[in-house]
């Protein structure tokens, strides 16, 4: 049986009128003191051991935490005063009126009612009368009994997922199965072996992970590794591991892509929060969150992660919790579950770009980009790459593909296709010779037309070409198509890098066969693909829009290049990168610029493309670095809806190397 508190009576000191202190006074300083936590401005008188102060504060500290969280005072007033005139002595009932604020948007409300006896002073005395406020246990809160209190928790929402083109989860909670060693299941003799013999099987340092295992507790499980349930990419079966000794496998879930290795550069990853992403969150993440540690899913995270719910619970006293009563639920606010990202990316594609890369050794990437819509659908890094996002935040000279800015600058001042220009096999520029690439047809050297320059990427011509044309006019060509440092494409990510301070013959020269200070990542070079296709300046997206979620948290930012929010445009410096003409990029110059890549594909250097389905044109791009003897190879195709880019940071020619990864890629389409 519950123990009650015996009534205490409460003696309120008040501002003292001509009459004395009113019944309103002293409810309106009882209100202050239980507002403020703090009743020692109050003289209290009680007839037992109990202790208003100590019951105060042991039963509303964790609503107290939760305001002070909030950044949001609770409040108790009074609500109503009714005196008994009648009686004698006189009596009130005071309603005081709560509010607990448990998030900053959101507070617990109630009311409790107590009642009030004046009291004549001790006869003899001058001093007019007082009230006394009767305390129980439900002043502070609706059928609070003795020996209970709150508790404040929060509940969690769910996390949104990334989505695909097709607005299907990419990543989302897939089922998977925890390894490791589960030391009740052996003695302590036999845990290293155990754990040896695991980490063979499972490709762990045996001797590292044995450690581990040995200083762990008496009856940890300490985990190994964890694999998909489906496609778990490993050489070992659940049987073979489940059939060893001393091993535990565990049914779990995680927030994982379609595979391993799916866009996980562009997508990142989420897991539990770290001590400093708790640390720089102000309070608003917990030990225990899960949080986007990378990627889209750190871009993000507070669109994706919700925002929590609280509930309020009325806890049993002690012995009755031991009796088997349950908490009681008083107060609740529903949990918003995170938003929804949705992406550019189709799956088909994007694990196909990856097949294809599976066996290149430097860093690489694939990118594709559907003109019509800008959706950037394929965005893969190879495994040289080791984790860094070559395919949206590479930088690198581009090579001959960059002739296609170069071309558009050309047609802009008054130079067509058909025009001849000169072509020698070397061309000395302040004392540096530049040739062509090995094997370049003699027939297509001399006097040719623009056209046929192009298609066989004759370097000597461009640089002569391109002598008299301003490095302002390349840079706002590169921009009409596309070619700028922010691409606004919602993911971190880097275009290109045009300059205009180009000092010398022999800068320009570099910057004319894309070398030099010019630099473009592989999502830069595919959306100059993607601008000729389209007819238009396209402006790529990887990152289509947030969906759902609590309104403050889905509003999130596009990120820049270096994954932080992009400035508002106004606030760019005036000197920024060009960014394009007032007309920008007009259809008739973009037919232009894909006749002339159609004539790479039908008699030039992309000649290897010519029976692949579809393929319209493309242009192929080397690009020497360090001392000249290795180089980046570049490749660009349009085909259909897609414009691709292939990029290997070290390879032959663009034509030998980038070229049959090109065409698998647009083959198996």
């Amino acid at each position: 049986m519950t123990a009650l508190l015996a009534p205490v009576v409460l003696l309120v000191a008040a501002c003292t009128g001509p009459d004395g202190p009113t019944a309103q006074d002293a409810a309106d300083d009882l209100a202050a003191g239980l507002a403020s936590g703090d009743l020692s401005g109050v003289v209290l008188v009680t007839d037992t051991g109990a202790d208003p102060q100590a019951h105060l504060t042991e039963t509303t500290e964790p609503l107290r935490e939760a305001a002070e969280q909030a950044g949001v005072a609770p409040t108790v007033t009074v609500a109503q005063v009714t005196v008994d005139e009648e009686a004698e002595p006189r009596t009130a009932q005071a309603t005081l009126a709560w509010t607990w604020p448990v998030t900053a948007q959101d507070a617990w409300e109630y009311t409790t009612t107590t009642s009030l006896e004046q009291v004549e002073p001790p006869d003899g005395s001058d001093e007019p009368p007082s009230w006394q406020v009767r305390w129980d246990t439900d002043l502070v809160a609706p059928e609070l009994r003795a020996g209970e209190r709150f508790d404040v928790s929060t509940a969690a929402p769910d996390r949104g997922a990334i989505l695909d083109l097709h607005d299907e989860p990419l990543v989302t909670e897939r089922d998977v199965w925890r390894i490791g060693i589960d030391k009740t299941f052996g003695t302590a003799s036999q845990w290293r072996g155990q754990a040896e013999d695991l980490a063979l099987v499972v490709g762990l340092d045996r001797q590292e992970y044995a450690d581990r295992v040995e200083a762990a507790g008496e009856k940890a499980f300490v985990e190994a590794i964890t694999i998909r349930d489906v496609n778990p990419g490993v050489n070992f079966s659940l049987d073979q591991v489940r059939g060893m000794d001393g091993v535990n496998v565990v049914a779990d879930t995680m927030e994982l892509a379609p595979t391993s290795t799916f866009a996980r550069e562009v997508l990142g990853r989420s897991g539990p929060a770290t001590a400093e992403v708790i640390a720089e969150s102000d309070g608003a993440i917990a030990e225990g969150d899960v949080v986007g540690l990378s990627g889209l899913q750190a871009d993000y995270d507070e669109a994706l992660r919700g925002l929590p719910g609280v509930v309020v619970e009325r806890l049993p006293a002690e012995q009755d919790a031991e009796a088997g009563e349950d908490p009681v639920e008083v107060f609740r606010v529903e949990p918003v579950d995170g938003a929804d990202v949705a992406t550019s990316f189709d799956p088909a594609l994007q694990e196909r770009a990856e097949e294809v890369l599976a066996d290149v050794g430097p860093a690489s990437a694939i990118v594709a980009i559907r003109p019509s819509t800008g959706d950037v659908v394929a965005a893969a890094s190879g495994p040289g790459s080791e984790g860094w996002s070559t395919a949206t935040l590479g930088q690198y000279p581009p090579g001959s593909t960059f002739k296609v800015v170069d071309a558009l600058a050309l047609l802009r001042s008054g130079v067509t296709p058909q025009d001849t220009v000169s072509c020698p096999e070397t061309l000395t520029v302040d004392g540096r010779t530049y040739e062509n690439v090995p094997g370049y047809p003699a027939s297509a050297t001399g006097k040719v037309p623009l056209a046929t320059a192009f298609a066989h990427s004759c370097n000597t011509a461009f640089i002569g070409a391109m002598a008299d044309v301003d490095p302002a006019d390349t840079a706002a060509a590169a921009a009409d198509l596309g070619l700028v440092p922010d691409l606004g494409a919602g993911a971190a990510s880097f275009g290109g890098d045009v300059p205009t301070d180009l000092e010398g013959q022999t800068a320009r020269a570099e910057a004319a066969i894309g070398q030099g200070t010019v630099l473009a990542s592989p999502l830069g070079m595919a959306t100059v693909a993607a601008s000729v296709a389209a007819g238009e300046k396209v402006e790529p997206r990887l990152v289509r829009e947030v969906v759902g979620g609590a309104e403050d948290a889905a509003a999130a930012p596009s990120p820049s290049p270096s994954g932080s929010p992009s400035a508002p445009a106004e606030e760019e410096s005036e000197d920024a990168a060009p960014q394009g003409t007032p007309a920008g990029l007009t259809a008739d110059e973009a037919d232009a610029l894909l006749k002339l890549m159609g004539g790479v594909v039908s008699e030039g250097s992309a000649s290897a493309l010519a029976d692949v389905p579809g393929v319209v044109g493309a242009k192929t791009g080397t690009a020497q670095y360090g001392d000249g003897s290795r180089q980046h190879v570049w490749m660009l195709a349009v085909a259909d809806d897609l414009a691709v880019t292939v990029f290997v940071e070290d390879g032959e020619y663009g034509s030998t190397t980038a070229g049959p990864l090109m065409g698998e890629f647009l083959s198996r389409r």
